[in-house]
């Protein structure tokens, strides 16, 4: 049988030379001369040279490649228990030369403290080399040992000797009396670094490739116990998982002494080796894996934490903890209600009621969706101020003991990713959070990168952070379902956890995600991890999830993480003007009901109550606007605002109509280049794609227009849209959406795709008719618009006459081109006359802005 190291054929590749020259004269010798026995006093003296230059021996030896060169007929020994280890970690609360510690061993009182003199006892007399640097490693305990020996004498040779002779006489130093110094000769390319990175007992192996062209070989155990085993005794050696996708492919060794792994890695670092029946050389990159105790303190806090952490978050969902969940707070909130009326709160729950009329019908759907035995995934889109938020969580989830609200506006709102990672713990109630922890780790990292050229693998990045926080919130969504199974009572409680949630879907909870989608280009890996998570909870049928959002690409991502399933939508629409008027009502009743009611001695600043003749008249004013204001809930908070103190609703409505008007002027129409309106949904801050033209295009054409809509493809086809000379806006459709996420108009499909277009909510439409009145910003507007639109016909005009030049240079003239000159001629005279005819209107429109104020 073949021997396992027979199997392995070491491809030596020479290391490549530098030249004496770099190397500083402490560290060669003069004259040269041959090694020989009877040289022992001169080489005392150039043993003792040597030390004087040490302190930056690993600097000045490796240049800036950070390696130590051999040239021909040189190789390296690594000489192991010369020194304490760790021996700079004594000094480390000050600056100090390594030479100045290698003096005070020379200037002793006794020989045997001089870490030289153990060099020089360890190197016998007889052995054919001539010592040419020393370089000391004292964290590591030892130092490498560059020597240049005979043509005729190989360097394995000289390992052999020296193996021998210092196994027939052990030398031990002062400070480990119980170990003998040990050597080994250089096989690989040693790397040197003065940064503070202790051994330790275990060796980080990678297989990296010889060549820049070649792809290496994953080495077996076998042959890493075969490589390794010369140097120690091995306790372990660990391959990579065969399903990593971790590059390059790596080993661990674990030795029992540490000294034995300090000796392998430097003798065998860069060594370049070939299996059999392998293709291509490797090389061995080694490296010191992080201490055992940062590892001991990640899995500690797995063991430790994760049961805590699940436990507050159940508490958090459950509500066990909360003062207000308890049956004393609820007893004596019943008890003192007549007492305290909770005026406010009494006015928000009469103006809800009448919005939550209308939408009975979708309320009791919702509730019934919930206790089918199906996967819930519902969405609840509705334009910002449709009330989508409370209709879920005081309407349909009323009552309902386990929710969870994950409010996605505070989470990607917060500041870093230190901030954003403490917003969504908060949020589903994972505590303790140690962000701290993680920023030490990653400094750890940093550092074991900067030295080794690779990452311990110690800290978790950012998305690895959030997924871990969400999957400690379902296995506690879990416990949550299953804790009202009671195992003696239960029909189904011989039943597996799987099929105990899948027949029972009234245990499960219920999480809501609310403000799906809000600055979606910001924090997008944010919104894919909590769509996996969501999508896995309705897939065990751990939990119902119901998504509240105002962005229209909702679908987007949800899709991706359910492709299987389709979507259970509902949709907001503005309130009718019948239940308008009855939300404005309820709101007026109800406040002049608490002020009648209600003494208020302190407030003597608050508007009078309004009398019973006041609100008849109000009302009777109401049903005259109502249909200008349009149903938007937030628009009609607004105006139930204003009638409470005192303003008609005429003018109440007015004023709203006119505060829109002035914010959609400076938002869209003389808003600069810069950035997107303040209230897009999907991407504040970024870019605008459309332009102030198309903006106007839109708000004239659909003031104007009597079915106050317009058709999709109608709107790209305009000049305005389709030949833009704006850089930002040269893609008619992003304008659209973009808009449209701006809120300045909404899209609406039929069978999938965009239709029609209309304004962005009720009150807008009512704006767009005031600007488009206002001759001044009409004439404005138009005449930017008119611009364009002669840029548009001057830049046809450009390619025509660059076409007929084109043609103008061919020899005879033919027949062939006489039509396409014709038609260049025509079009060109068509542009020339659009030109003509927006030049006179913008003469006229001169004359407006002129002349109004």
């Amino acid at each position: 049988m073949i021997p396992r190291r027979a199997l392995l054929r070491p491809a030596f590749r020479p290391l490549s030379a530098s030249p004496l020259a770099t190397t500083p004269s402490v560290f060669r010798h003069r004259p040269p001369a041959v090694w020989t026995c009877g040289h022992r006093s001169q080489l005392l003296a150039r043993w003792e040279s040597t030390v004087e230059g040490v302190g930056n021996a690993s600097i000045a030896s490796s240049g800036r490649t950070g390696h130590i060169e051999t040239g021909p007929n040189e190789s390296i020994l690594f000489l192991d228990n010369l020194f304490p280890l760790k021996v700079t970690s004594l000094f480390l609360w000050r600056s100090l030369d390594t030479s100045d510690l290698l003096k005070r061993f020379e200037t002793a009182s006794f020989r045997f403290l001089d870490p030289v003199h153990l060099i020089k006892r360890a190197l016998p007399e007889s052995l054919p080399i001539k010592v040419t640097e020393i370089i000391p490693r004292f964290k590591e305990g030892g130092a490498f040992v560059k020597f240049t020996y005979p043509p005729d004498v190989s360097p394995a040779e000289i390992e052999k000797q020296l193996i021998q002779s210092l196994g027939k006489q052990p030398i031990a130093p002062w400070f480990n009396p119980f170990r003998s110094v040990k050597t080994s000769l250089i096989r690989g390319r040693p790397w040197l670094e003065d940064l503070y990175r202790l051994p330790k007992s275990r060796l980080r192996v990678e297989f990296v490739p010889a060549e820049a062209s070649q792809s290496p070989s994953e080495l077996s155990q076998e042959s890493l116990y075969s490589i390794f085993r010369r140097y120690g005794k091995i306790s372990d050696i660990a391959s990579q998982p065969p399903d990593s996708k971790i590059l390059p492919k790596y080993a661990y060794v674990d030795f029992v002494v540490v000294r034995d792994a300090i000796m392998a890695r430097n003798c065998m670092h860069g060594f370049i080796l070939q299996e059999e029946c392998s293709k291509n050389p490797t090389r061995l990159r080694i490296s010191i894996v992080i201490p055992i105790l940062a590892a001991f303190l990640a899995a500690f806090t797995v063991a430790v934490f994760d049961p805590i952490r699940e436990f507050f978050v159940k508490v958090h969902v459950q509500k066990s903890l909360e003062f207000t969940s308890s049956k004393l707070y609820k007893w004596l909130k019943r008890q003192t209600s007549d007492i305290l009326l909770f005026g406010k709160r009494k006015t928000q729950d009469a103006a809800l009621n009448a919005l939550f009329t209308q939408r009975k019908d979708l309320i009791e759907s919702l509730q019934n969706s919930l206790l089918e035995a199906v996967a819930t995934f519902v969405v609840v889109y509705g334009p910002r101020g449709s009330g989508g938020r409370e209709l879920v969580t005081d309407q349909v989830l009323k009552g309902r003991r386990d929710v969870l609200i994950i409010d996605c506006r505070q989470v990607v709102e917060a500041r870093g990713e230190a901030g954003t990672i403490r917003k969504l713990a908060n949020q589903v109630g994972y505590r303790p959070v140690f962000s701290w922890a993680n920023n030490l780790s990653s400094m750890i990292d940093l550092a074991i990168q900067s030295t080794t050229g690779v990452k311990a693998g110690f800290s978790e990045n950012f998305e690895t952070q959030i997924v871990k926080i969400l999957q400690t919130a379902g296995a506690a969504l879990k416990d949550v379902a299953l804790a009202g199974r009671k195992k003696k009572t239960d029909t189904d409680a011989n039943l597996t956890d799987d099929a105990y949630l899948e027949s029972h879907p009234e245990q499960r909870p219920v999480v809501v995600i609310d403000n799906f989608m809000h600055k979606s280009d910001e924090k997008g890996i944010i919104y894919e991890r909590i769509s996996d998570w969501a999508a896995a909870l309705v897939q065990s049928n751990i939990a119902h999830v119901i998504f509240v959002t105002t962005d229209t690409s909702f679908s987007k991502p949800l899709s991706r993480a359910l492709p299987d399933r389709v979507l259970n939508q509902v949709t907001l629409g503005d309130l009718s003007p019948e239940v308008a008027k009855q939300f404005v009502v309820s709101q007026l009743e109800s406040d002049n009901g608490r002020k009648n009611t209600e003494p208020n001695d302190e407030d003597t600043a608050s508007p009078p109550p309004i009398t019973d003749k006041q609100l008849r008249h109000d009302l009777s004013e109401l049903d005259e606007c109502i249909d200008g204001l349009g149903g938007r809930l937030t628009d009609l908070q607004v105006l139930a605002r204003r009638l409470k103190v005192g303003q008609s609703p005429k003018k109440a409505v007015a004023d709203i109509i006119d505060q829109s008007a002035s914010e959609i002027l400076r938002m869209y129409l003389l808003a600069k280049n810069g950035a997107t309106p303040s209230n897009t949904n999907s991407s504040n801050g970024g870019p605008k794609k459309w332009s102030t033209e198309q903006a106007w295009y839109l708000i004239r054409a659909l003031a104007t227009s009597p079915s106050q809509s317009l058709r999709y493809n109608e709107v790209l086809l305009s000049n305005t849209f389709a030949s833009s000379t704006s850089p930002a806006a040269t893609n008619p459709e992003a304008a659209l959406e973009s808009l449209a996420d701006s809120e300045l108009i909404s899209i609406k499909s039929t069978r999938g795709r965009p239709a029609t277009i209309r304004a962005g909510k009720p009150v807008y439409q009512a704006a767009f008719r005031r600007l488009v009145d206002d001759p001044v910003v009409r004439a404005r507007m138009d005449m930017a618009m008119l611009g364009e639109l002669a840029k548009i016909e001057a830049k046809t005009i450009e390619k025509a006459e660059a076409e007929l030049a084109v043609l103008s240079t061919l020899p005879s003239q033919p027949a062939q081109a006489a039509e396409r000159a014709k038609y260049l001629l025509a079009k060109l005279e068509g542009s020339q006359q659009k030109i003509v005819g927006f030049e006179k209107e913008m003469s006229g429109l001169k004359k407006v802005l002129a002349e109004e104020t």
